[in-house]
């Protein structure tokens, strides 16, 4: 078995934990000793962090062959058409790369924590919360997409990836799993990046127009590992 560190990396905390001169690091809420970040989460999004001591394991998560999905909650700024939310499903071209389809649907506004500090808005112009579920995980992926299609990202929370999800912790606050290798989803036969073969998507993008309720985050306290 081993060890996987679910985090909820607060806003502005930066991936590593070496010193940083202007961000507080990864050292401000991993108490523990030889774990790394499999895979990264921009210092101004928040949400779901995945760490582990194993290298098998770290290189399993991140390496994007596996395509595991990652699920982000985002605040938009603008009132989203179908042409935009069907510019994003299918592909946006960010100039360097083309997107791969994205799951996005318009939800309620989601019950989250706070934000320190709070999202800056635009009193005199609309917003709304979109979930997006994307298999690759480009730098500033999500911000770039949204921003093609017209609509600038104010927040972003990613809630999962792969199976493994977020609810009950609360920024700076982490679970401890233990997980198996042989337990994760297997590749493809190419082995080329397609999506598992024993995973199915998880839904079928509903029609644009709906608001879609998601679940609340209870806020029950996460157990804490000790120090080792």
């Amino acid at each position: 078995m081993s060890q996987l560190i679910l985090l909820n990396k607060p806003y502005g905390v930066i991936c590593q934990f070496s010193e940083h001169p202007t961000h507080p690091t990864l050292k401000s809420c991993v108490p523990l000793p030889g774990v790394y970040p499999a895979g990264r989460l921009d210092t101004d999004s928040e949400g779901l962090l995945l760490l582990t001591g194993d290298g098998a394991l770290q290189h399993r998560i991140a390496d994007p062959r596996w395509k595991l999905p990652k699920t982000y909650w985002v605040r938009v700024e603008g009132e989203p058409g179908e042409e935009q939310l069907e510019m994003l499903r299918r592909g946006v071209d960010l100039g360097d790369f083309i997107t791969q389809p994205a799951e996005v649907r318009r939800i309620e506004e989601p019950e989250l924590w706070p934000r320190n500090p709070p999202v800056r808005f635009r009193k005199t112009v609309p917003d709304c919360w979109l979930e997006i579920i994307i298999s690759e995980g480009k730098n500033r992926q999500v911000r770039r997409m949204t921003a093609k299609a017209g609509l600038p990202t104010l927040r972003l929370v990613r809630v999962a990836i792969g199976p493994w999800r977020l609810d009950g912790l609360q920024p700076g606050e982490m679970r401890e799993l233990d997980v198996r290798l042989e337990d994760l989803p297997k590749l493809s036969p190419a082995g080329r990046g397609g999506r598992p073969a024993d995973r199915q998507p998880q839904r079928q993008a509903p029609q644009a127009a709906k608001s879609v309720k998601t679940p609340a985050f209870r806020f029950a306290r996460g157990k804490k590992p000790e120090s080792r």
